[in-house]
C-alpha cells in the first residue's frame, strides 16, 4: 500500500493541512519551522507545484540538478521522477501551498548524498 501521508510517520514538520484532496489531485498548506525539511523523495506520476506564502524555502533537485530559493510570491514545480528536498532556510516560519497532481499520489524516499 502506498504511503499517502508520509509526514505522519516518515518525517515531521510544524504543520501540514490537507486543504482539498481527490484520488488524482491534492492541495496542502505546509508550515515549516526554521530548520524543518521535507527530506529527499520523488513521485512516480505527479508534479509538485510549490507556492510560497511567506518565509524563505529552498527546493533542491538532483537530476536535473537545480536550486530554487522561494520567498513570498515565489513558485516552482518538480516533475515526476525528480528527487527533491524542501527546507526552510530562514529564521522565521515558512508557509507554502503545495498542489500535487494530476495522477495517483506516491512517495518514494531516497538516501542522503
Amino acid at each position: 500500500m502506498t504511503d499517502t501521508r508520509p509526514w505522519e510517520e516518515q518525517f515531521h514538520v510544524e504543520r501540514i493541512e490537507v486543504v482539498e484532496e481527490t484520488p488524482t489531485l491534492r492541495v496542502l498548506e505546509m508550515t515549516l519551522a526554521p530548520g524543518d525539511k521535507v527530506p529527499w523523495h520523488w513521485h512516480s506520476n505527479i508534479v509538485d507545484r510549490f507556492y510560497c506564502l511567506g518565509g524563505t524555502v529552498e527546493i533542491e533537485s538532483r537530476a536535473p540538478k537545480s536550486m530554487h530559493r522561494l520567498t513570498a510570491g515565489g513558485k516552482c514545480a518538480m516533475d515526476p521522477k525528480v528527487a527533491h528536498e524542501v527546507r526552510n532556510i530562514g529564521s522565521d516560519t515558512a508557509r507554502l501551498i503545495l498542489v500535487q497532481g494530476i495522477g495517483p499520489y506516491d512517495y518514494h524516499p531516497v538516501g542522503h548524498e
